[in-house]
């Protein structure tokens, strides 16, 4: 123990016992064994205190470096609109086209495309069968 050896220890205790009275000697051991106690119990929670703190620390700088990396991650550089273009008429556009489209589809297949399956009569292949005889009358007449 901080050395000191077994005699030394002899000669403290012996002048201790002299200096302070066999009656009041332990008392004194009891309060410096709980003196010693605490004050191992403060030095031990202060060092938790410190790797606690440590830990959080690390902590910390993992979840802001995580962030940072998700913010990088979602940040889209994206051209809403293109130059010169006016997105506006390009809608029309694509509108009028697919109105043109629909009524094409109409006209070729003479079957009604908004109505619901129950109310159209697919037993038989008829539908089928002009679309053949269409294709061939497109055909005679381009010849």
């Amino acid at each position: 123990m901080f050395g000191i050896g077994m005699p030394e220890m002899l000669l403290i205790l012996a002048i201790a016992l002299i200096v302070i009275g066999p009656k009041k000697l332990p008392d004194l051991a009891k309060s410096l064994g709980r003196a010693f106690a605490e004050f191992k119990r403060a030095t031990s929670e202060l060092k938790e205190s410190f790797e606690i703190d440590s830990e959080l620390k690390e902590i910390k700088t993992t979840f802001n470096e995580m962030s940072s990396e998700l913010k990088e991650a979602m940040v889209v550089d994206v051209d809403t609109k293109p130059e010169g273009q006016n997105l506006s008429d390009n809608s029309k556009d694509t509108k009028t086209t697919l109105n043109e489209m629909s009524g094409e589809l109409k006209e070729a297949n003479d079957v009604d495309v908004d109505a619901k399956p129950e109310e159209q009569d697919l037993s038989d292949n008829s539908g089928e069968k002009e679309h053949a005889n269409k294709i061939q009358e497109k055909n005679q007449t381009v010849q």
